[in-house]
């Protein structure tokens, strides 16, 4: 069996700049549009860790997808719109609502990417209106982030059946500072 090398490269490189991209298309939409009214409501759902849990449980829940989640919190951060404290309980929440999705069989919300990502670009290019414009960003956001994560989740497929991947994925297994410390290299990266 042969890899294609640069596919997988050019799959995780334009996945990786779609995602940090979306991420940022996302925040400022949310930012824009919501300001002062989405961090009223923000601050009132997870105003302390326990809520901030069951936010990022039922959210998680709802959509299906952890690191989602994980990466609109992020982006909510770095719009100044949630708080690190505020964002620990989402991200907690997101981790064991992980679990809560093993249950429910169906609704995937990465089949909508590309529908979103159409339906954010006609809300950005043919609408006029300030708070249109700035949900066409927080759906074009959205639909960018889902597409990458499976755009680099396609790409990285063929590693799962080579077998030195599969050596290094059980090294990391057994050595759990040594997947810790790679996880820091990759986050240190991106």
């Amino acid at each position: 069996m042969s890899i294609n090398w640069q596919e997988i490269l050019f799959h995780f490189l334009g996945g990786l700049g779609l995602f940090l991209y979306s991420i940022k298309t996302m925040g400022d939409g949310l930012q824009q549009a919501a300001g002062d009214r989405l961090r009223f409501y923000i601050d009132k759902y997870t105003s302390n860790p326990f809520l901030g849990v069951l936010v990022g449980i039922v959210v998680t829940a709802l959509i299906q997808s952890s690191t989602g989640v994980t990466v609109i919190t992020v982006g909510l951060v770095s719009a100044s719109l949630l708080t690190l404290r505020q964002a620990i309980g989402i991200i907690m929440g997101a981790n064991i609502g992980t679990t809560v999705t093993s249950f429910i069989i169906g609704f995937k919300l990465g089949e909508y990417a590309l529908p979103l990502i159409f339906l954010g670009t006609m809300f950005l290019f043919f609408t006029k209106n300030r708070t249109a414009n700035n949900i066409g960003r927080i759906l074009f956001g959205v639909g960018g982030i889902f597409y990458a994560l499976n755009l680099i989740s396609a790409g990285m497929s063929p590693l799962k059946d080579l077998p030195q991947f599969k050596e290094y994925m059980v090294t990391l297994g057994q050595n759990p500072i040594l997947g810790v410390v790679a996880g820091a290299v990759i986050t240190v990266l991106i």
